[in-house]
């Protein structure tokens, strides 16, 4: 599963719309409202690498209001919920 963040200018009067029609995408799992340089904060999960070119600027370049995107691909994950998991395999509970 290739992931990436995507930090996304919009129309600063419609962030909650914006935010609403990017998170129905298919490949985008999460929409965060932030504070800083970029008013969302997208988290695309795709099978592919090739995939992403179709949900960034296929998808969610496109949603009204979408101002401007900038993309980051990650490497690895790092999740505390998936050390968890680990050190609880095998655990009777």
């Amino acid at each position: 599963m290739i992931t990436s963040i995507v930090l996304i200018k919009t129309s600063v009067d419609r962030i909650p719309e914006i935010a609403e029609q990017i998170v129905a995408l298919e490949g985008v799992s999460e929409v965060y409202s932030v504070t800083g340089a970029h008013d969302l904060i997208a988290m695309v999960r795709v099978p592919r690498h090739d995939d992403l070119a179709e949900v960034i600027p296929g998808r969610i370049s496109k949603v009204p209001g979408v101002e401007s995107t900038e993309t980051h691909i990650a490497f690895r994950t790092y999740s505390q919920h998936d050390l968890e998991a680990a050190f609880a395999i095998g655990l009777d509970s």
